[in-house]
């Protein structure tokens, strides 16, 4: 029995990356296709498996901004060839799911439909009056329109949260089960380091991940933050970000570890689907303090593992902030609570799934 693995793009290790890795082990015999794969962006337990790019890793703007090909990408994905595979799985956060399954079943692990193509555009596209911001919208509808129409290509969805399976359902009209991505909270774990002053933001430098929010709160209460992570919106956030905001990339898994335990908090002040580094945060014991909206409200649904707050305004996250006292912050709460999205309940869960579907 022979599995086609359909991921996004192989440009670096996130959130998604992590969740392929456990998938890769869960499936027979696979094979990954993807629009991009750039070599040693990953890591070895990726790598090792045969991967098929599409034809836009070809062409050489791919490599200078891959993101700029996106009108290309649902052909690009319809292109990909799944014949002779018995089992199609997905990882989807853009256009991996309308892969054409040629008559396999196919299982889709939704992260989210689209971002940019539905509730998140402004945030990826700053708002103007110029010809180009109305191209790109255009082009956005175009995507958008395509995304439900192949929703019908998914046999079966699984949501990474329950803010996830909600957009599913208004996206495609298609339930989704809940299937927690995994946290590996054997290794991110709390070592009775005292915690310190400074605040953390950990992710890919995005515009909808809203780190310009968290350095305006760093600005205007003069409080550090360290923000660990890479991406096309990090020249801006340098240069707004005063003295007391730390920038990191490119450190190891221990060295993430450290920063956790170390941190007198974590900070989310954007919208996630769901969030694994705030969930590594409280595996480390460590209070979670974020936008009240998407995954975070499964991450943070203990008492005493974190707070919320409703508008990523300094104002907001300050009384946030002092409410961790009053609830009574426990780190051995946050560290329990992590423990539901472990790699052991991953793979239970989605083997479970996996067996439905086997034809």
């Amino acid at each position: 029995m022979k599995t086609a693995v359909v991921h996004d793009w192989l440009t670096g290790m996130r959130g998604g990356e992590l969740v392929l890795e456990e998938i890769l082990s869960l499936v027979p015999d696979p094979t990954i296709f993807t629009l991009f794969h750039f070599p040693g962006t990953v890591s070895p337990r990726i790598e090792s498996v045969p991967i098929v790019p599409s034809f836009l890793n070809r062409l050489p703007l791919s490599r200078m901004n891959y993101r700029q090909l996106l009108p290309l990408f649902p052909s690009a994905v319809e292109s990909l060839d799944l014949r002779g595979f018995d089992l199609v799985v997905s990882s989807s956060h853009c256009v991996a799911k309308g892969a054409i399954p040629r008559g396999a079943p196919h299982l889709c692990y939704c992260h989210t439909p689209v971002r940019y193509a539905y509730d998140q555009f402004d945030a990826y596209f700053p708002r103007d009056r110029t010809r180009l911001y109305r191209l790109k919208k255009a082009l956005v509808a175009r995507l958008r329109e395509w995304d439900r129409r192949t929703a019908g290509r998914v046999d079966r969805y699984l949501a990474n949260s329950t803010a996830v399976a909600s957009r599913i359902g208004a996206a495609y009209g298609r339930p989704a089960t809940v299937v927690f991505p995994p946290v590996d909270v054997d290794f991110f774990t709390p070592d009775g380091t005292p915690s310190g002053e400074e605040a953390l933001c950990v992710g890919a430098l995005v515009p909808y991940k809203k780190f310009d929010a968290a350095i305006a709160w760093a600005r205007e209460t003069g409080r550090s933050l360290r923000i660990v992570g890479s991406g096309p919106d990090e020249k801006r956030l340098r240069e707004i970000a005063p003295a007391s905001v730390t920038f990191e990339k490119g450190i190891s898994r221990e060295e993430l570890r450290e920063r956790y335990r170390r941190c007198a908090f974590f900070l989310q002040p954007g919208e996630e689907d769901f969030g694994i580094a705030s969930a590594e945060a409280q595996a480390c014991g460590r209070p979670v303090v974020a936008l009240g909206r998407g995954g975070v409200l499964d991450v943070v649904a203990a008492p005493r593992a974190g707070a919320l707050f409703e508008r990523a305004e300094t104002g907001e996250i300050e009384r946030a902030i002092d409410s961790l006292s009053r609830v009574g912050f426990n780190p051995d709460a946050a560290t329990d609570n992590a423990r539901r999205f472990s790699k052991e309940r991953f793979r239970a869960d989605f083997a479970r799934e996996i067996q439905t579907l086997k034809p």
